[in-house]
C-alpha cells in the first residue's frame, strides 16, 4: 500500500515506546527473550528508515526503571543485547550518532563501559542522533532536576524567582535535543508508561496494535502521515495557526 507523506514536513524528533516484544514471542511459543532479540532487528530497520527520511532525533524507550522488576534472566538478556548492540554497522553506515539517557547507577560496569564506548565512537557522526532511554524514568528525571535546582538556589547559583520551564528543561537528561514532535507506541497499549512526561507536553501521539518486532517501514510512514494530517496549535486557535501559515508564505 502506497502511503504519501510530505518530505518537507518530516518530524524533527520521533520518540518511540517499543512495546510488544514479549507478547510477540509468547504468541509464537517462544521465550520472551526471543522477542527482545527480534526487537533489535526492528531498531536497526527503523533507525535506518528515520535517518533516510531526514529525522534528526530518534529516541527509543529500551528499558525503564520499572523493568528492573522483571525476571532476572530477562533483564540479563536485555543488557546482553545492549552490550552486543554496537556489533551492528547501523551507526557507521547511516552517519548516526548514538547517545543514552537514564539512571545508570544500577547498570553493570560492563554496560557503563559499553555506553561510553558507543557514545565516544559515534560522536563524530553528523546525521541523525539516535537516543536509547536505558534504565529510564521520567518522574525520576524530573525529581533529579528539581533537586539540582533546589541545591543551586541554596548555593546562590540561581535565584528561585528565575526558575522557569527553560531552567528545568536545561537540567533534564534530554537537554541536548528538542522535544519530540511525534510519539509512537507499538503493541496496542494506550498509555505513556513514565516516558518523557515533561518533553511530550505538545507532542502528537500515535498508537498502533503492531508489536515492535513487526513494526516495519510501512507502519512508520503511516504514523508520519497521521502526524502530518494534524494541525499543531500549541494552545492557539485553528484560525490563528492558519493565518500565521499564510503570513509565512508572503
Amino acid at each position: 500500500m502506497d502511503i504519501d507523506i510530505d518530505m518537507t514536513r518530516i518530524p524533527r524528533h520521533i520518540a518511540i515506546i517499543m512495546d510488544g516484544n514479549g507478547r510477540w514471542a509468547l504468541e509464537r511459543g517462544l521465550d520472551r527473550t526471543f522477542g527482545h532479540k527480534e526487537g533489535m532487528d526492528a531498531v536497526k530497520r527503523i533507525t535506518t528508515d528515520c535517518s533516510n527520511l531526514g529525522v534528526k532525533y530518534l529516541t527509543l524507550y529500551a528499558f525503564s526503571t520499572e523493568n528492573w522488576n522483571r525476571p532476572a534472566y530477562e533483564v540479563e538478556a536485555i543488557m546482553e543485547l545492549v552490550l552486543n548492540f554496537f556489533e551492528m554497522d547501523l551507526f557507521h553506515n547511516n552517519n548516526v550518532r548514538c547517545r543514552f539517557i537514564g539512571d545508570f547507577s544500577r547498570l553493570s560496569e560492563n554496560v557503563k563501559k559499553k555506553i561510553k564506548y558507543m557514545e565516544d565512537t559515534t560522536a563524530m557522526y553528523t546525521g541523525m542522533t539516535m537516543v536509547l532511554a536505558l534504565s529510564y524514568s521520567s518522574r525520576l528525571e524530573i525529581a533529579k532536576a528539581v533537586k539540582q535546582l533546589a541545591q543551586d538556589a541554596k548555593d546562590g547559583i540561581i535565584n528561585p524567582s528565575d526558575i522557569n520551564e527553560k531552567t528545568i528543561s536545561e537540567r533534564l537528561w534530554t537537554n541536548f535535543m528538542p522535544d519530540p514532535d511525534l510519539l509512537i507506541r507499538t503493541g496496542g497499549e494506550l498509555r505513556i508508561s513514565n516516558y518523557l512526561l515533561w518533553q511530550i507536553a505538545y507532542s502528537e501521539l500515535y498508537f498502533c496494535e503492531t508489536y515492535w518486532p513487526d513494526f516495519k517501514s510501512e507502519e512508520l510512514l503511516r504514523a508520519i502521515a497521521s502526524y502530518q494530517s494534524r494541525q499543531r496549535r500549541f494552545g492557539k486557535t485553528e484560525a490563528q495557526v492558519e493565518r500565521e501559515a499564510m503570513e509565512g508564505l508572503e
